[in-house]
């Protein structure tokens, strides 16, 4: 961290930039090519992933007791990919009664199915299941990081890239640090605990992402539900895990890059979905790791029976496949290490073994 340096443009919190950066009217997810163009998800790893959702949505038909009216919301749709997926794999019946909407900042992609309703925000009232995946990690924050005498400072960015230290956290923000992120070795952020010259004092270039606008972004999201079930899918740490330096980055064309506000890459860090349930006012929710979550959903990496190769030599190619893409989904240290935030409302668990 340098307190100044040659960037490009005004100096601007963490939280300004990024929302201009990922959301503004040349911003990186209004890009033709969408999400998919510079990374993958689980939606775009394999269809069994819509399917999975898909029978989710069924249980909370059922759990809702069959409505006349049943809503999927597909939140940060990307290019719809998810909605049309849920849609196509849903019993005849079932997607008689559905209402599929993709709520996304992009404009709606030509040829996608014209029961799918786009929307640049989030209906009202929603009976069914409002499901976020990869939407969260993309909710901007502020920064903070630590100085030379332990106090959190927000970090402010120019449009390249570059970094300096600003005014100290205070208010809420930073409050938020001492109830959800404090530092591993029991210090405190923001001016709490021990002062200057104390051996026990935060240690200088801590950083971490203030969850506030995100804890605020769940609560109004679950808020749109009558009935039914919010689900969010991120990467995620929890308070006992958080990383001391923070998990601020960028994806460009399939890779890993530094995090440059300037509109050409994805920004990006992961959430603290215990706070984002915390913030909910409503009893129930719960985490689960996706690599619990999808096999109660029928997706697992089993293989299937060799004996099928001698008797349906296709329909073992086709299942091998399925095992391999559902091995992927589950995979810990990939895609199986996504957490689920579970919230009911008004209905019982219905992702249970």
């Amino acid at each position: 961290m340098t307190a100044e340096a040659n960037g490009a443009g005004e100096w601007r919190s963490w939280r300004a930039a990024a929302r201009e950066a990922l959301y503004g009217p040349r911003g990186f997810y209004r890009r033709p090519e969408g999400p998919a163009g510079h990374f993958r998800t689980s939606v775009h790893v394999s269809g069994l992933f819509a399917r999975a959702v898909a029978g989710l949505l069924c249980r909370v038909d059922a759990a809702l007791g069959r409505p006349a009216r049943l809503d999927f919301v597909d939140m940060a749709a990307g290019r719809g990919e998810l909605a049309a997926g849920v849609l196509a794999a849903l019993p005849a019946g079932v997607a008689a009664r559905t209402r599929v909407y993709a709520v996304e900042v992009a404009a709606r992609p030509a040829g996608l199915d014209h029961r799918i309703e786009w929307l640049p925000e989030l209906p009202r009232p929603v009976i069914g299941l409002l499901f976020a995946n990869e939407w969260l990690d993309n909710v901007p924050v502020e920064v903070a990081e630590t100085d030379a005498a332990g106090v959190a400072r927000r970090v402010l960015v120019r449009d390249d890239g570059t970094e300096r230290l600003g005014e100290p956290v205070t208010g809420a923000e930073a409050e938020w640090l001492r109830r959800w992120w404090p530092p591993a070795d029991g210090a405190g952020w923001a001016g709490e605990g021990p002062g200057p010259g104390d051996e026990h004092r935060a240690e200088e270039g801590l950083r971490a992402e203030i969850g506030l606008p995100r804890d605020a972004a769940w609560a109004s999201a679950v808020a749109t539900l009558d009935r039914g079930l919010a689900v969010a899918v991120d990467y995620a740490h929890t308070r006992e895990t958080r990383p001391p330096f923070g998990t601020l980055t960028g994806f460009r064309q399939g890779r890993e890059t530094a995090p440059v506000p300037d509109g050409s890459c994805d920004i990006t860090a992961h959430v603290a979905l215990d706070a984002c349930a915390a913030a909910c006012p409503l009893p129930g929710a719960r985490l689960l790791a996706q690599r619990e979550a999808l096999p109660l959903l029928g997706v697992t990496g089993a293989r299937p029976p060799l004996a099928l190769a001698s008797t349906d030599p296709a329909g073992y190619v086709r299942a091998l496949a399925s095992a391999g893409e559902a091995a992927e989904l589950t995979a810990p240290g990939g895609l199986g290490d996504f957490v689920w935030l579970l919230q009911p409302v008004g209905i019982p668990d219905v992702l249970s073994p």
